[in-house]
């Protein structure tokens, strides 16, 4: 996980910059999208209780899974 002076240690950063993902056809299907909107330059970050919940709706098909995969 990248980490990130301002980030707590309970949470999760994902930012597209870092996605071994960007620029292919799961971008457009990612949870981070379908949230947010189409990819920012900031980072998008979510606490554990947050990326349980996601969890959950995405395994009821209500929201897409995350699909982010950090780059090597």
């Amino acid at each position: 996980m990248h980490i990130h002076p301002e980030v707590p240690d309970n949470t999760l950063l994902i930012t597209c910059d870092t996605c071994a993902m960007r620029n292919t056809d799961a971008c457009s299907d990612c949870l981070v999208t379908a949230l947010c909107g189409e990819p920012e330059p900031e980072a998008v970050i979510f606490d554990y209780e947050e990326l349980r919940t996601l969890a959950v709706l995405a395994k009821a098909g209500l929201v897409p899974r995350l699909r982010h995969q950090r780059s090597a």
